[in-house]
């Protein structure tokens, strides 16, 4: 039986090793071939991908009316209808919260897109008045413009021809297509609902067969040491990702009451970007609030200094109150390792990376720390960071002898 773990762990490795050699080649050598089986096996899997994303935020909506309606003062229904009637209930709050959307807050968004592309005119006059004011103003500053005007015209225009044209043509490609593409995300969308309404029935049985694989294809401490760090990955991200998705929903709710409240222009648009821009830690504040007083600017510059202000007493309580309330300490890491995990996310995979990469790095970071503590205990050093403040590890008695000196 040894014999035949030995192979199998060989296998495995020689396995690793050659897809390690073809995943390589393919990146290096830019063939896309692999991106292109990976595009393919996504595509194929996107109802069941979507159905685990859906069933992962609204797990804890049916665990809440399990908890507080079913089992309250100590009536407990069967199992079978429990579940049934707390995926009933989650249900009818999600198409209530989407009717609610769609009702109130879509209708106010059309019309403040439509009046922007009304205005758009009138603000494109406004903009170039500032900028024939600013170059008459200062001669030194038209007179360098038209110089890098020279200077780049040719670079200008082959990029114009080279890039943007290009781009434009795969634009209108994209969308004579997009009626298609609508039609598949719903499909895939509605079996992602089915999905997740069977992974949500059955989640516990889901579990207990991913543990039991666990334990059929590794050791045991090491299958035991496999589900305790997917249990804290699970802990981090579903503290991090739900939460944040819920703190931001409610700064673009208070963001649309108050913008209406004080009559900002495009209140809705403004909330929607304020709302959707929060999920991103440290920069999406930045990164919603930019834009939207730009847009207010052009259509009343003193409103505009209001809702900068506006959004800073915004952020401070979503920062200081709000925030601090529904997330807690889910990432356990520092802010700057926060930015870190921003910029690195977002290079690497976007607007997502800079939403996602805080627990992916969270995660590592936790599991970098396990094993660190793992190794130094078997080592018989001690896991506290204060003992290494010097160049080698102090041991706690020895450190507070030393404070008894110092």
């Amino acid at each position: 039986m040894k014999r035949d773990n030995h192979y199998f762990a060989w296998g495995l490795t020689a396995v690793a090793v050659v897809c390690t050699i073809l995943l390589f080649y393919d990146v290096v050598f830019r063939t896309s071939t692999v991106l292109e089986y990976v595009n393919k096996v996504l595509r194929i899997l996107a109802p069941i991908l979507y159905g685990c994303a859906i069933a992962y935020l609204l797990s804890p909506v049916v665990n809440w009316f399990e908890r507080a309606i079913f089992r309250h003062g100590g009536h407990r229904a069967p199992a079978k209808w429990v579940r049934a009637g707390s995926l009933v209930l989650t249900w009818i709050v999600v198409a209530a919260f989407l009717y609610g959307l769609m009702s109130i807050l879509v209708p106010e968004l059309y019309k403040s897109v439509m009046l922007l592309i009304g205005n758009a005119r009138g603000y494109y006059n406004t903009i170039y008045n500032w900028v024939l004011h600013i170059l008459e103003s200062n001669p030194e500053i038209a007179t360098r413009a038209a110089e890098l005007i020279n200077e780049y015209y040719t670079e200008a225009l082959t990029w114009l021809n080279s890039n943007l044209v290009p781009q434009l043509q795969a634009a209108v490609q994209a969308f004579t297509g997009g009626i298609l593409g609508v039609f598949v995300f719903l499909k895939n969308l509605l079996l992602g609902v089915i999905v997740s309404i069977y992974l949500m029935a059955s989640k516990e049985g889901f579990s207990a067969a991913s543990c039991k694989l666990c334990y059929t294809f590794l050791p045991e401490d090491r299958a035991a040491w496999l589900i305790r760090g997917v249990k804290a990955a699970d802990n981090i991200f579903s503290g991090f990702v739900r939460g944040k998705l819920l703190d931001s929903l409610i700064i673009g709710i208070i963001c649309f009451f108050c913008s209406s409240f004080f009559e900002f222009p495009y209140a809705p648009l403004v909330s929607v970007v304020v709302g959707v821009t929060n999920i991103i830690p440290f920069f999406g504040p930045f990164l919603g609030a930019i834009p939207s007083a730009f847009l207010i600017l052009l259509d009343t510059p003193i409103k505009s200094l209001y809702f900068i202000l506006f959004v800073l007493v915004l952020q401070q309580f979503d920062g200081n109150i709000l925030g601090p309330k529904i997330l807690g300490n889910s990432t356990g890491i520092s802010g700057f390792w926060v930015m870190v995990a921003i910029l690195v996310g977002g290079g690497l995979w976007g607007v997502v990376g800079m939403f996602l990469g805080v627990p992916l790095f969270a995660c590592i970071y936790t599991a970098v720390r396990s094993f660190s503590a793992y190794r130094l205990r078997k080592k018989g050093l001690p896991v506290d960071t204060a003992s290494y403040s010097s160049h080698g590890p102090v041991w706690p008695e020895d450190r507070a002898e030393l404070e008894k000196k110092e």
